[in-house]
């Protein structure tokens, strides 16, 4: 689900030729530079290229907007903005309570005035971008140190983005990578901090199927949601008040409520996230053997202490449930990329492309002295990462599963801030004035936190701490004298117990009473994450090292691989916006099998007849589909709503949420997911099992005029 499109670089890059695309591809998420040699108009479009986008004027792109992690898009003049309910959920998460919950039973506003605040979404518009990759590759023309080399990529794109902003001040600028190392360009956003809920369909509409249907074609998810950007009264953007108005796009797309068929051209813009396609056979060994069954594995044991730890009380179950709906999107995405990389045996037929291409390096007397050890160096490159591979997991997943291990290191650092002030009472005076947003940082740590889940998945990562050997091998294990996971596990969770920063509130009450109550305070987890980080900040160091090293390797891997392809490749994801298109299309995942690319609210009714929970519906949907009360929204061939549809499109994570639209720029549904043949999109993108799945808008209608009696949204979509 999550956190995605066809791709290529921008438009200096483009205006000198890097990329020629004649025909059609068979991948790709562009940039919208490239777009007039995208081949839309022999795809299928019917509006002109510029309609999408032409520079500095107003096309479809102007509609487009990032939420969090996610795509949206404006739908009304108003700031209206359609996405998916999954990119919702943390903020209808963060709004409901046992009482008012939301989460479960939805959110409708009848007017502006009911909308209530998003905390926690912010929205990012692309206001314009250039190429950067002289000014960052010149920067480190002369550097062969690896660290040396990478911090100065870093510290140039911090450098040309603050320049970018003190032209601008009402942008936010960022550099982003378009190969690795080797071409980068500069992107320059406007953001919008006030966000509110508008219309939330319940759970079991937006989350119909659960876990189960996640990654899973036929579908039936009402995967949408509405929300609306609010900005100042002088149009300036502000944080939430109740005196900020509605933000008025230069753009706002038009929907067409008859849908598409199977077969129609449709596309989709949006802000992608990460593929990794242009890497080599060792980088795809390092995902098969290492991270995806290592991180998959922890995921699912996270989850089940945190189902645990709320199915019989209502608050823990609402304060756990995005971590749990995180973890088990990664879980399954993760699995999903495990089976494609052995049923597809991606890893061997990368490996003879590297092959290939090393004979191709060496029988070429200029390659060879350019790129002649090229191969070589990868391989030793990642032979070094696969070494200590399980300590890097552990190091890089300790934090983000203990909370209280974060809390811990969050009082470190503040209480090292504060001590680099010699003077005492200059130093209670920086307490004083730091200490508010030193408790609003571990406030966010506390968010999702339960100490039974906390114990429990410390006591499990601990346990795995002491089975490490050889080159994993962890110092503290040692230092500590830890011998068996029993006695590991014990440690650990008799440090979190009588740690005050288990119970924030305690903590503020007693620890942040004072400066001097703060300075005085210490515990075994405090003293612990000091060990901790001592034994990371060199491993850190390292890896640091490899990135740099890895840089380098990579820009040269690219430019040779282009050279032995004959052909310029399109860069990978990086959630900078971009473009796919394709069809309407099923396809036949296993022998003698056909999927359909549209399903209904019959097919919902039926799989609600299991009486599987995760496929239980609201009572109004079966009444209306029995008395057949389909309004304008219903498809003569299918004699039913579409719910679902499925497309040929290429898209990854952080296309959740992207407008699907019709040839003529309209927009027929909303993207949401992947079918789970095609999680491994991320590495390799195929016609035959590629497939992304969307809501239709039709259902999208439906929901809201017939179930949920959203009058207030339908009558400001013009529908």
């Amino acid at each position: 689900m999550l956190n995605i499109l066809k791709v290529g670089v921008l438009s200096t890059i483009l205006a000198a030729g890097i990329f020629n695309y004649s025909a059609i591809p068979d991948e790709g998420m562009f940039p919208l530079s490239e777009l007039s040699r995208a081949g839309l108009k022999k795809a299928g479009l019917k509006i002109s290229e510029k309609d999408i986008y032409n520079p500095g004027k107003v096309g479809l792109v102007d509609a487009l907007v990032q939420v969090s992690g996610c795509s949206g898009s404006f739908v009304s003049p108003n700031g209206l903005i359609i996405t998916n309910h999954h990119c919702a959920f943390s903020a209808v998460q963060l709004a409901s309570t046992p009482q008012h919950n939301y989460l479960e039973n939805g959110f409708v506003a009848n007017s502006m005035e009911q909308e209530i605040e998003a905390k926690g979404l912010t929205i990012r518009i692309t206001d314009s971008y250039e190429d950067v990759s002289n000014q960052v590759l010149d920067a480190v023309a002369n550097i062969t140190d690896p660290i040396e080399r990478i911090d100065m990529i870093n510290k140039k794109r911090a450098e040309l983005a603050k320049q970018a902003e003190e032209q601008d001040p009402t942008i936010k600028a960022e550099v982003s990578e378009m190969f690795i190392g080797k071409s980068y360009v500069l992107f320059r956003y406007k953001t919008i901090e006030d966000v509110r809920l508008v219309y939330i369909p319940r759970q079991d509409i937006g989350e119909f199927g659960g876990e189960t249907d996640n990654w899973v074609w036929p579908r039936h998810t009402g995967d949408f949601s509405f929300l609306r950007a609010y900005v100042s009264p002088e149009g300036k953007s502000a944080k939430y008040a109740k005196e900020n108005v509605p933000y008025k796009p230069k753009k706002h797309l038009k929907i067409n409520p008859k849908g598409v068929n199977e077969n129609d051209f449709v596309f989709i813009l949006g802000y992608p996230g990460r593929t990794f396609r242009h890497r080599p056979s060792q980088y795809l060994e390092y995902q098969q053997k290492f991270l995806l069954p290592y991180t998959s594995t922890l995921y699912d044991f996270q989850n089940q202490q945190m189902h645990n730890a709320g199915k019989d009380d209502k608050a823990t179950e609402l304060a756990l449930a995005t971590r749990i709906k995180r973890n088990a999107n990664v879980m399954k995405n993760y699995r999903g990329k495990l089976k494609g990389l052995h049923n597809i045996g991606l890893v061997e037929s990368k490996k003879k492309e590297d092959a290939e291409l090393a004979n191709f390096i060496n029988n070429n007397p200029e390659l060879k002295k350019q790129y002649g050890t090229l191969m070589q160096d990868i391989d030793k490159h990642y032979q070094i990462v696969f070494q200590d591979a399980e300590k890097e997991l552990w190091y890089n997943n300790i934090y983000s599963g203990i909370r209280t291990l974060q809390a811990a290191r969050l009082a470190n650092g503040f209480k090292d801030a504060l001590m680099k002030e010699n003077n005492v009472s200059k130093r209670k005076e920086l307490f004083d004035n730091n200490v508010a947003n030193f408790q609003k940082q571990l406030a966010a740590i506390h968010e999702g936190f339960n100490l039974q889940v906390d114990e429990n998945i410390a006591n499990q990562m601990f346990a795995q701490a002491v089975q490490l050997k050889d080159d994993n091998k962890l110092p503290f294990v040692e230092k500590h004298n830890l011998k068996t996971a029993d006695q590991a596990g014990k440690y650990i969770t008799n440090a979190i117990k009588s740690s005050t920063l288990n119970n924030q509130e305690k903590f503020n009450a007693t620890v942040l009473k004072s400066a001097e109550a703060f300075f005085a305070y210490d515990d075994d987890l405090m003293k612990f994450q000091r060990d901790l980080q001592a034994e990371i900040t060199p491993f850190a160091a390292e890896l640091k090292r490899r990135d740099g090293n890895l840089n380098k390797l990579m820009a040269d891997y690219v430019a040779v691989k282009e050279k032995f392809q004959s052909k310029n490749f399109i860069p990978d994801a990086n959630s900078t916006l971009r473009l796919t298109f394709g069809n309407i299309k099923g396809y036949s995942p296993v022998d003698a099998t056909y999927m359909e690319p549209f399903t209904t609210v019959r097919g919902l009714i039926e799989k609600g007849n299991s009486g599987d929970p995760e496929f239980q519906y609201p009572a109004a949907i079966k009444e209306n589909w029995l008395s057949k009360n389909f309004g304008n929204y219903f498809q003569k061939n299918l004699n039913d709503v579409p719910v679902n549809i499925l497309y040929n499109m290429d898209t990854t994570g952080g296309n959740s949420g992207s407008p699907i639209m019709n040839a003529y720029g309209e927009l027929i549904g909303v993207n949401f997911d992947r079918a789970y043949d095609a999680t491994i999109n991320d590495f390799a993108w195929n016609e035959a099992y590629s497939r992304s799945i969307g809501v239709d808008i039709r259902y999208v209608l439906w929901i809201a005029d017939k179930i949920d009696n959203a009058k207030y949204v339908i009558k400001e979509l013009g529908v």
